[in-house]
């Protein structure tokens, strides 16, 4: 009988978080104009590396599944198995989306539409980037869609 040991789920932010230890805050200089090229490769470089570990998570999940994989005779290890499976292949599947937003990301930056809010086109900020560095929106116009959000679900 195979008996799997309980993990502490660790939630998507805190991996987020532990991917992007590494850097470093992005110092500006008085005067400094906003997506200079200092800027833009201070958040290519960590979007590329978030991307990396990202990728390296995904060949873990594929080693890790085909190590692990067993037709176990007794149905409650089966069951276990077959769920443990199941949430890191829906880890996974956020973490893909999440890869495919990090490239268009980096296409934004290419096209020097990165750090601009989408619905308004105000600077997103440094700071908020580095906290979101996908982030699409300002913090005002992210606010207004989760309160309309809200108001539509709710």
């Amino acid at each position: 009988m195979v008996i799997f040991m309980a993990t502490t789920k660790t939630t998507q932010k805190e991996k987020t978080r532990g991917l992007l230890q590494s850097f470093h805050p992005y110092k500006a200089r008085k005067g400094e104009e906003y997506m200079n090229e200092n800027q833009k490769s201070h958040f290519i470089a960590i979007l590329t590396e978030w991307k990396s570990k990202l990728m390296k998570e995904v060949d873990r999940t594929v080693t890790h599944m085909q190590d692990e994989a067993a037709n176990f005779p007794d149905p409650a290890d089966r069951a276990s198995q077959e769920e443990e499976f199941s949430l890191e292949l829906r880890t996974r599947d956020r973490e893909r989306r999440l890869i495919k937003k990090i490239d268009s990301t980096l296409e934004l930056i290419s096209k020097a539409d990165y750090g601009y809010c989408d619905s308004c086109g105000v600077e997103i900020g440094i700071k908020r980037l580095e906290a979101r560095p996908t982030a699409t929106q300002c913090v005002d116009c992210k606010s207004l869609d989760e309160i309309k959000e809200k108001q539509i679900l709710g």
